[in-house]
Protein backbone atom coordinates (compact mmCIF):
# COMPACT_ATOMS: atom_id res chain seq x y z
CA UNK A 1 0.00 0.00 0.00
CA UNK A 2 2.95 2.60 1.08
CA UNK A 3 4.19 2.21 -3.15
CA UNK A 4 1.28 2.89 -4.42
CA UNK A 5 0.61 5.90 -2.10
CA UNK A 6 4.17 6.71 -3.13
CA UNK A 7 3.24 6.26 -6.85
CA UNK A 8 0.25 8.38 -6.43
CA UNK A 9 2.30 11.05 -4.92
CA UNK A 10 4.38 10.98 -7.75
CA UNK A 11 2.19 11.27 -10.23
CA UNK A 12 -0.04 14.20 -8.70
CA UNK A 13 4.04 16.22 -8.28
CA UNK A 14 3.90 15.70 -11.89
CA UNK A 15 0.21 16.47 -13.21
CA UNK A 16 0.73 19.65 -9.87
CA UNK A 17 4.27 20.57 -11.88
CA UNK A 18 2.44 20.83 -15.38
CA UNK A 19 -0.71 22.34 -14.06
CA UNK A 20 1.12 25.17 -11.92
CA UNK A 21 3.39 25.93 -14.36
CA UNK A 22 0.43 26.57 -16.65
CA UNK A 23 -1.00 29.10 -14.73
CA UNK A 24 -4.16 31.34 -15.94
CA UNK A 25 -1.70 34.27 -17.47
CA UNK A 26 -2.24 34.24 -21.51
CA UNK A 27 -0.48 36.18 -23.71
CA UNK A 28 -1.33 37.06 -28.00
CA UNK A 29 1.09 34.84 -28.59
CA UNK A 30 -0.18 32.34 -26.39
CA UNK A 31 -3.64 32.14 -28.06
CA UNK A 32 -2.57 32.94 -31.46
CA UNK A 33 -0.04 30.11 -31.46
CA UNK A 34 -1.10 26.84 -33.28
CA UNK A 35 -0.07 23.90 -31.95
CA UNK A 36 0.86 21.15 -34.15
CA UNK A 37 -1.47 18.91 -36.13
CA UNK A 38 -1.22 15.17 -34.96
CA UNK A 39 1.14 13.56 -37.68
CA UNK A 40 -0.35 10.86 -39.43
CA UNK A 41 1.49 8.51 -37.86
CA UNK A 42 -0.28 9.36 -34.67
CA UNK A 43 -3.97 9.62 -36.18
CA UNK A 44 -3.10 5.32 -37.31
CA UNK A 45 -2.88 4.57 -33.61
CA UNK A 46 -6.05 6.73 -32.19
CA UNK A 47 -8.95 4.04 -31.20
CA UNK A 48 -11.38 3.97 -34.35
CA UNK A 49 -14.37 6.77 -34.24
CA UNK A 50 -16.99 3.20 -35.12
CA UNK A 51 -18.33 2.59 -31.38
CA UNK A 52 -17.70 -1.06 -30.04
CA UNK A 53 -21.04 -3.38 -29.54
CA UNK A 54 -19.92 -2.42 -25.98
CA UNK A 55 -20.30 0.92 -26.08
CA UNK A 56 -23.36 1.78 -28.82
CA UNK A 57 -22.57 5.61 -28.67
CA UNK A 58 -22.23 8.00 -31.81
CA UNK A 59 -19.28 10.07 -32.28
CA UNK A 60 -17.16 12.16 -34.91
CA UNK A 61 -13.95 11.38 -35.00
CA UNK A 62 -12.16 13.47 -32.19
CA UNK A 63 -9.06 14.31 -34.73
CA UNK A 64 -9.59 17.41 -36.34
CA UNK A 65 -8.24 16.85 -40.47
CA UNK A 66 -7.61 19.79 -42.44
CA UNK A 67 -11.24 21.20 -44.00
CA UNK A 68 -12.60 19.39 -40.72
CA UNK A 69 -12.40 21.09 -37.55
CA UNK A 70 -13.45 19.73 -34.45
CA UNK A 71 -16.75 20.97 -32.96
CA UNK A 72 -16.69 23.92 -31.14
CA UNK A 73 -19.15 22.59 -28.61
CA UNK A 74 -19.35 21.20 -24.70
CA UNK A 75 -19.59 17.60 -26.85
CA UNK A 76 -16.53 18.26 -29.01
CA UNK A 77 -14.51 19.36 -25.67
CA UNK A 78 -15.58 15.90 -23.96
CA UNK A 79 -14.64 13.80 -26.76
CA UNK A 80 -11.05 15.76 -26.89
CA UNK A 81 -10.03 15.26 -23.33
CA UNK A 82 -11.29 11.67 -23.94
CA UNK A 83 -9.17 11.07 -26.54
CA UNK A 84 -6.19 12.05 -23.81
CA UNK A 85 -7.55 9.81 -21.15
CA UNK A 86 -7.51 7.26 -24.03
CA UNK A 87 -3.98 8.14 -25.28
CA UNK A 88 -2.62 8.65 -21.37
CA UNK A 89 -3.50 4.82 -21.13
CA UNK A 90 -2.18 3.62 -23.90
CA UNK A 91 1.46 5.62 -23.15
CA UNK A 92 0.54 7.29 -26.74
CA UNK A 93 2.81 10.43 -25.94
CA UNK A 94 2.22 12.44 -29.72
CA UNK A 95 -1.23 12.05 -28.48
CA UNK A 96 -0.99 13.18 -25.28
CA UNK A 97 1.58 15.86 -25.89
CA UNK A 98 -0.36 17.22 -28.85
CA UNK A 99 -3.56 17.67 -26.98
CA UNK A 100 -2.19 18.82 -24.15
CA UNK A 101 0.59 21.25 -25.99
CA UNK A 102 -0.21 24.12 -24.88
CA UNK A 103 -0.28 23.66 -21.12
CA UNK A 104 2.82 21.66 -21.74
CA UNK A 105 4.52 24.50 -23.83
CA UNK A 106 3.84 26.59 -20.73
CA UNK A 107 5.18 24.35 -18.46
CA UNK A 108 8.45 24.01 -20.57
CA UNK A 109 8.92 27.47 -20.74
CA UNK A 110 9.24 27.92 -16.85
CA UNK A 111 11.52 25.00 -17.23
CA UNK A 112 9.68 21.65 -16.30
CA UNK A 113 11.45 20.17 -19.78
CA UNK A 114 9.60 18.94 -22.55
CA UNK A 115 6.17 17.21 -22.86
CA UNK A 116 8.01 13.93 -24.04
CA UNK A 117 10.01 14.07 -21.06
CA UNK A 118 7.34 15.03 -18.61
CA UNK A 119 4.72 12.67 -19.64
CA UNK A 120 7.39 9.57 -19.72
CA UNK A 121 8.25 10.18 -16.19
CA UNK A 122 3.94 10.42 -15.84
CA UNK A 123 3.22 6.95 -17.65
CA UNK A 124 5.74 5.33 -15.37
CA UNK A 125 4.07 6.32 -12.10
CA UNK A 126 0.74 5.34 -13.30
CA UNK A 127 -0.71 1.92 -12.02
CA UNK A 128 -1.04 -0.50 -14.52
CA UNK A 129 -5.37 -0.45 -13.25
CA UNK A 130 -5.25 2.73 -13.76
CA UNK A 131 -3.59 2.61 -17.34
CA UNK A 132 -6.49 0.42 -18.44
CA UNK A 133 -8.87 1.97 -17.17
CA UNK A 134 -7.98 5.47 -18.44
CA UNK A 135 -8.35 3.19 -21.87
CA UNK A 136 -12.02 3.86 -21.93
CA UNK A 137 -12.49 6.40 -19.62
CA UNK A 138 -15.43 8.59 -20.19
CA UNK A 139 -16.81 11.49 -19.06
CA UNK A 140 -19.69 12.82 -17.63
CA UNK A 141 -21.50 15.89 -19.00
CA UNK A 142 -22.91 16.65 -15.97
CA UNK A 143 -20.24 17.43 -14.28
CA UNK A 144 -17.86 19.92 -16.61
CA UNK A 145 -17.92 23.15 -15.84
CA UNK A 146 -18.35 25.44 -19.59
CA UNK A 147 -16.84 28.62 -18.36
CA UNK A 148 -17.53 30.42 -22.08
CA UNK A 149 -17.84 28.83 -25.28
CA UNK A 150 -14.40 28.35 -25.78
CA UNK A 151 -13.47 27.19 -22.10
CA UNK A 152 -14.35 24.27 -20.25
CA UNK A 153 -13.23 23.10 -17.21
CA UNK A 154 -13.11 19.17 -16.45
CA UNK A 155 -12.70 18.15 -12.96
CA UNK A 156 -11.76 15.00 -12.15
CA UNK A 157 -14.75 13.83 -10.69
CA UNK A 158 -16.38 14.34 -14.18
CA UNK A 159 -13.91 11.10 -15.09
CA UNK A 160 -15.76 7.55 -15.68
CA UNK A 161 -13.38 4.74 -15.19
CA UNK A 162 -13.40 1.09 -13.75
CA UNK A 163 -10.76 2.80 -11.43
CA UNK A 164 -11.03 5.64 -9.10
CA UNK A 165 -9.28 8.86 -9.70
CA UNK A 166 -8.72 11.84 -7.20
CA UNK A 167 -7.59 15.18 -7.68
CA UNK A 168 -3.94 13.72 -6.37
CA UNK A 169 -3.85 10.90 -9.38
CA UNK A 170 -4.97 12.54 -12.72
CA UNK A 171 -6.03 16.51 -11.73
CA UNK A 172 -8.75 18.55 -12.93
CA UNK A 173 -7.97 20.60 -16.79
CA UNK A 174 -9.15 23.47 -18.41
CA UNK A 175 -9.67 23.06 -22.36
CA UNK A 176 -9.98 26.19 -24.30
CA UNK A 177 -10.73 25.89 -28.48
CA UNK A 178 -8.13 27.24 -30.12
CA UNK A 179 -7.30 27.08 -34.13
CA UNK A 180 -10.04 24.61 -34.81
CA UNK A 181 -9.89 22.08 -31.94
CA UNK A 182 -9.91 21.78 -27.86
CA UNK A 183 -6.68 21.78 -26.04
CA UNK A 184 -5.38 21.06 -22.74
CA UNK A 185 -3.93 24.81 -21.34
CA UNK A 186 -4.02 24.48 -17.69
Amino acid sequence: MRARTMVSVAVSACVALVACACGPEKTKEDTDAKPSQPSASTRAKEPSATPSASTRTEKPSATPTGDHPAPRTKEGAIQRYEQYLHALGREDIDTVCEVAGPAAKKAEDQGLGPCTSTYAAVFQMISPAQKKALQTATVDPQRIAVRTPDKIEMPVEAVRASATFSENDLGSYTLEYLKNDWYITD
